[in-house]
């Protein structure tokens, strides 16, 4: 009898043992998702998707409106986050029904970051690939939406 009572304790002690170390195990794996999310919502300023590329961050937000998609692009410096004016910015966008479309993107000055309006109203996934060109240097990244 003792002996039973004693492997079910053991066997009990043992299952906890396990659960913890599970709980343990995955409040690790959590907190380090966690950490990542915060650390890639900190990176992305303004809420966007988010592209380093050669030195550069690349954030691209698109915002559904009444006459489209509002196409809002922020290139900044990836060291120190200043905005980079004055680059040649085009959006070659793929909508969801294989249809492409490129667009010039022009820089506001006082926001700060590149701007375009995408008339389609298709509804789907879209494929957006932005090409950069900053005094001579290419910097490009890729970026996608569904409306």
């Amino acid at each position: 009898m003792k002996s039973q009572i004693f492997s079910a304790i053991t066997a009990i002690i043992l299952a906890a043992s396990g659960t913890i170390a599970q709980v343990v195990f995955s409040s690790h794996s959590s907190l380090a998702q966690q950490e990542n999310i915060a650390k890639i919502k900190a990176e992305s300023k303004k809420g966007g998707q988010v592209v380093e590329s050669q030195g550069y961050h690349l954030e691209f937000v698109p915002e559904k409106t009444e006459k489209g998609m509002h196409l809002d692009f922020y290139l900044q410096k990836s060291d120190n986050h200043a905005a980079v004016g004055g680059a040649k910015v085009t959006a070659q966008v793929q909508s969801p029904d294989g249809k492409k479309e490129s667009l010039t993107l022009k820089y506001d000055a006082n926001e700060k970051h590149y701007t375009a309006l995408l008339t389609s109203k298709a509804t789907g996934d879209y494929k957006v690939a932005i090409l950069c060109d900053i005094s001579g240097k290419k910097v490009n990244g890729r970026f996608g939406f569904k409306r």
